[in-house]
């Protein structure tokens, strides 16, 4: 969380987003109107916000991580077009993919990919496309959402590709925070579908250049050293 986040938090009268987002804030939310709600419920939340927010409550639509990422900011902005008489105001947060980047090392210090796996909202052959063309173009690539109970053949299949145009040693990092505690493993792509994934994990894939150096994963930028 960034500090403008937690003052947008504790400035505000209402508070609205996913019911296990309130773990993280509960000592920010005392005091405050909360509403709460299940999975895919995005667009009721951000129809919520707006009408809160037009009856002139000062509302936070939280997210995780940052919310320009994968997050509310787009369907808010969407939803609230033409609704001149409020402003909305898109506070930035830490993306998962900075946090796994600097748990990992330096994985993202040249051109990089973010990839999410899910195909709920994206037909997967548009992101088979996309994984071809960032493994292609020799991006870093970081993956979301790459595994849950329901979806565990979506990152085989990621990595049946991936090693068709990357060595079998290249690095792949997989980060996960919850619960407040973070956890992290340096692989690569011959070996890492051995350990833990879920949804909440991110993947990094280095490129050609990526290399692991005491532990760390370093993709260089090219300065002479």
């Amino acid at each position: 969380m960034t500090i403008g986040a937690k003052e947008a938090i504790l400035a505000c009268d209402v508070i609205i987003g996913y019911k296990s987002y309130f773990k993280a804030i509960e000592k920010l939310a005392k005091g405050k109107e909360l509403h709460k709600f299940g999975m895919r419920k995005e667009i009721e939340r951000c129809k919520k916000a707006i009408e809160l927010a037009k009856d002139g409550k000062l509302v936070a639509l939280i997210s995780s991580g940052d919310p320009g990422i994968y997050g509310m900011a787009g369907l808010v902005l969407e939803l609230a077009s033409g609704e001149n008489e409020i402003d909305i105001e898109v506070v930035p947060g830490v993306s998962a993919v900075s946090a796994a980047a600097a748990a990992l090392g330096a994985p993202l210090m040249h051109d990089f990919a973010v990839i999410s796996l899910s195909d709920l909202l994206t037909p997967w052959e548009k992101i088979e496309k996309r994984l071809r063309s960032a493994a292609a173009s020799d991006f870093v690539i970081a993956l979301y959402n790459p595994k849950s109970s329901k979806r565990n053949w979506q990152i085989r299949t990621a990595r049946d590709i991936f090693i068709q145009y990357r060595s079998p040693k290249t690095p792949v990092g997989l980060y996960a925070k919850a619960n407040g505690e973070q956890r992290y493993f340096i692989s690569d792509l011959a070996q890492f579908l051995d350990l833990p994934i879920d949804m909440n994990t991110t993947i990094i894939v280095g490129n050609s250049q990526t290399y692991v150096s005491d532990g760390r994963m370093i993709t260089p930028r090219g300065y002479r050293i």
